[in-house]
């Protein structure tokens, strides 16, 4: 398999971990949306990473479906229940942590404007979502409702995936206050090897 992305991308990284985490062979090709010279459009038309060349040659896109497939393989430990709502439950808060990211991702680009021209109502909107979403999966890792159990589901991933790119962008420094069950959950994730191996640099 191949994997076309930044190493900068949270969701590249929730892939990689997931590929990591499954023992599954992959190739990594660096390749940024951004760059003038991406070739990113001729694998996936949305222009958007990551993209999963299959051994099979069939391209996969957008992250949820990307860990979709890779759990149909059967390799490595399941990152999903068995029973379907069991499973919905977990991607309903792997939807969450990216809507974080989303929020996050969001606030990077505005605040790379020129001050004068950024939009103060739109920066606004997007930490209210980030920290009602932060907030919202406080209170699953407290109940370790679907996440941060004693098995590591796909909901763990993308959680811990949203929090170190907050971490790594510095968007939200203290994001951390009165969260205490998410920063028992990315100290403990961020040990894991598949984690350690994909800190962006």
């Amino acid at each position: 398999m191949k994997l076309i992305g930044s190493y900068t991308s949270p969701y590249v990284r929730k892939i990689s971990v997931i590929l990591l985490e499954k023992g599954l062979p992959f190739d990594f090709v660096n390749d940024s949306p951004w760059s003038e010279e991406t070739q990113v459009p001729q694998v996936n038309p949305l222009g958007k990473v990551p993209a999963l060349v299959a051994d099979d040659g069939e391209v996969w896109f957008d992250s949820p479906v990307i860990a979709g497939y890779l759990e149909t393989l059967a390799a490595g430990p399941a990152l999903l229940p068995a029973d379907p709502q069991a499973a919905l439950r977990v991607r309903r808060l792997e939807s969450l942590a990216d809507g974080v990211t989303d929020a996050a991702v969001a606030l990077v680009l505005e605040m790379r404007r020129e001050a004068d021209k950024r939009d103060e109502a739109w920066i606004v909107r997007q930490r209210a979502v980030l920290n009602r979403g932060l907030d919202a999966l406080e209170q699953h890792a407290q109940a370790q409702q679907a996440m941060n159990g004693d098995t590591l589901n796909l909901a763990d991933i993308a959680v811990a995936c949203a929090l170190g790119y907050i971490n790594f962008r510095r968007i939200a420094p203290g994001w951390c206050v009165d969260r205490p069950a998410l920063i028992k959950l990315v100290e403990r994730l961020f040990q894991r090897q598949s984690f350690a191996r994909t800190t962006p640099p």
